[in-house]
């Protein structure tokens, strides 16, 4: 039987955090075994002992200090045993239904690598934060420019691999700039790469949204420097 293995970094999601669990349970993915993957990156608002109750029923694995999301990844995907490794955040943004759309691709072997795009769906431009939608539209133009490519939506966290891919490529990047890290990693290898639409529903920063304007510079720098180095 395949296995697929759902990676969740954890930080100060304690509101959020079992019902996404719940929701992950629930998703088929399409019939594989699931085996779930949370890294509590050092959270400080009640998330570390939500996920000290659940190490019985999933692998946790706990950051002494706050490194950030690119850091969580690289510390679950070492742990991985899943034929597909997928990545899911810990709130209500993305739909982990929505990984039936992704996995077949991978299990019929029509693509290595396959990104769930938020901007192939036009019912979603409606959830985005106009500041948002530009910055991600940007930096996804900008990774085009570099690589010569046709991505559609580069920042996306619905991201599926073949295990063995994910985990043959050096993850550097320990916050958000790990999605162009690996992005720029996956387009210059030449890998079998594809997306599909996915649905989406954003939050703000009010709503615990962690991402702002300074990683937006970084995953600008992140670009330019993978594109010319590893």
């Amino acid at each position: 039987m395949q296995k697929v293995s759902i990676i969740i970094p954890v930080y100060n999601e304690k509101d959020t955090l079992k019902e996404l669990v719940k929701m992950v349970e629930k998703a088929q993915f399409c019939g594989l075994t699931k085996e779930i993957i949370l890294v509590d990156d050092a959270s400080s608002d009640g998330s570390t002992e939500i996920l000290r109750e659940m190490q019985h029923e999933y692998k946790v694995l706990f950051h002494a200090k706050n490194q950030g999301k690119g850091a969580a990844i690289r510390t679950a995907v070492k742990e991985a045993t899943g034929d597909y490794v997928v990545i899911q955040d810990a709130d209500f943004e993305y739909q982990p239904d929505d990984y039936d759309r992704l996995l077949p691709l991978l299990i019929n072997n029509e693509a290595d690598v396959v990104y769930g795009s938020r901007f192939l769906s036009k019912e979603n431009l409606e959830h985005f934060m106009l500041k948002n939608k530009i910055a991600n539209q940007f930096l996804t133009f900008l990774t085009n420019i570099l690589f010569g490519s046709c991505v559609t939506d580069m920042e996306t966290c619905y991201k599926a691999f073949k295990r063995e891919y994910i985990q043959n490529i050096s993850i550097k990047s320990n916050r958000f700039d790990f999605e162009p890290e690996i992005t720029s990693k996956i387009l210059k290898q030449k890998l079998k790469f594809k997306e599909v639409p996915i649905s989406y529903k954003g939050r703000s920063h009010d709503e615990g949204k962690k991402i702002n304007w300074k990683d937006g510079l970084h995953a600008i720098f992140a670009l330019i420097k993978y594109r010319f180095s590893d």
